[in-house]
């Protein structure tokens, strides 16, 4: 059994060894930079963990797995187009350091070369590796619509809201453990059990996201706090305070929500401490503590050794604890 970090070693080494020469370079060019600035590489390494508990051989799956990588970062790359984002992981985006006619013309190669090595599975695997992609695909690009649509309207309610992470986020994980299970060729049923312990590992994942750009250290969050309130971005935690707030905090929500000039300072003390008051922080990490259980308990049903998925039960302890 290899360890996670065995693992992200050997997709690192991979994907410094991509060949992106062909010209032209202003095409390939901005594909190696968006791999090249870093990221924790943890969808592959699923896919990967996920075969291992079934076969000791990897050989074929490394580069599928790099092309779920790839996937991502094609969504990452377009996702900063639409949002207009200066920055990924500390570097200028894409469109940045070029413009969003070259951000979206390597995004659209990006998603291309995804299938390419995706398909370099088994054959015999080929066809439920790409019915589980395709369909998860096409669910990531739901996600970003009903994300997209969410900033107009303040009447998005939370299972709305839980419905979009799943689709944006979390079914990528799901589906990179049920791409490895199957081309390592778990029982269907295991593979359906990873696939919901991913699911539920990346709603945790992503609610708790939110939390911490609230409620986080800077020094251990890694980044900016108090963006998403900035932005007044439909989060649980902004969802719930207007399902709770009345008289004089939900005046003071709207007011904030609202307003157009403001000290961003002032305005994250003053929303976290309404959330504080209205206790949507202990309900965000009630819901969060939640996911985390119902995701082990899939992991427990899958039929192999409990030390066999030592790895994957400590991966959720670490991304419990943010230490991935």
């Amino acid at each position: 059994m290899y360890s996670f970090k065995e693992l992200q070693d050997k997709v690192q080494k991979e994907i410094d060894g991509l060949e992106f020469s062909t010209p032209p370079e202003g095409l390939f060019e901005p594909m190696k930079y968006i791999l090249g600035i870093g990221g924790k590489r943890l969808r592959p390494i699923l896919v990967l963990l996920s075969a291992n508990l079934f076969k000791e051989d990897l050989t074929k799956v490394y580069l599928p797995a790099i092309g779920i990588e790839v996937f991502h970062n094609f969504t990452l790359l377009h996702d900063d187009v639409m949002d207009n984002a200066p920055i990924r992981r500390s570097k200028a985006t894409v469109h940045e350091k070029w413009n969003s006619n070259v951000a979206i013309l390597s995004g659209d190669a990006m998603s291309i070369k995804a299938y390419q090595y995706i398909v370099s599975c088994e054959d015999r695997h080929l066809r439920d590796v790409l019915t589980v992609f395709n369909q998860t695909a096409l669910e990531v690009c739901e996600g970003q619509q009903f994300d997209m649509e969410f900033e107009d309207r303040r009447d998005v309610q939370i299972d709305e809201y839980l419905n979009m992470i799943r689709l944006k986020t979390a079914v990528l994980l799901g589906g990179s453990l049920k791409m490895g299970a199957i081309m390592g060729d778990a029982d269907p049923k295991d593979a359906e059990l990873l696939y919901h312990f991913g699911v539920n590992l990346g709603m945790a994942f992503q609610l708790q996201d939110d939390y911490l750009d609230v409620f986080g250290d800077e020094e251990v969050f890694g980044k900016k706090i108090g963006g998403d309130i900035l932005c007044n971005k439909k989060t649980f935690l902004l969802i719930k305070a207007y399902e709770m707030a009345t008289g004089e905090i939900k005046s003071e929500l709207e007011s904030w929500i609202s307003a157009k000039d403001f000290n961003p300072k002032e305005k994250i003390n003053s929303v976290r401490s309404i959330y504080e008051k209205l206790e949507v922080k202990d309900q965000s990490q009630a819901k969060i503590d939640e996911y985390f259980s119902l995701c082990l308990e899939y992991l427990d049903k899958v039929n192999i050794p409990a030390e066999k998925k030592s790895e994957l039960y400590t991966l959720v302890k670490k991304l419990v604890n943010r230490s991935v």
